[in-house]
């Protein structure tokens, strides 16, 4: 699956598509618990574009992003899903079943799949 960017596939309402970016984190919100715990936080990739980053914290499947605080540079690759407020990345992980490209996000040097 080809790396696609995350602006252009906004801008023509794509999803299910992998994408690679950076950006600063705007805010931390409370973890999803419902089903697959995830750890969620709004990036900004552009001037006018924020997306949401769910990224699975469940014990075998990935690593909670340590220390992460508002302003924080990071940079991540995941599946993107397109929505009228700008998107959720998700699949930000190593898949287990090995059926789907792995993602991940970086964070002051460490690699969290």
């Amino acid at each position: 699956m080809p790396t696609e960017d995350i602006t252009e596939a906004y801008k023509n309402g794509i999803s299910d598509v992998m994408v690679e970016a950076s950006g600063p984190v705007e805010r931390l919100l409370s973890d999803d618990t419902v089903g697959s715990r995830h750890q969620r936080f709004i990036v900004r990739v552009g001037p006018r574009h924020t997306v949401l980053i769910a990224h699975n914290i469940d014990p075998d499947i990935g690593s909670r992003v340590e220390n992460v605080r508002g302003g924080d540079e990071i940079r991540f690759r995941g599946e993107y899903e397109w929505s009228e407020l700008g998107g959720i990345v998700h699949w930000t992980h190593r898949d287990p079943d090995r059926e789907h490209p792995d993602g991940w996000i970086e964070h002051n040097g460490v690699r969290y799949w």
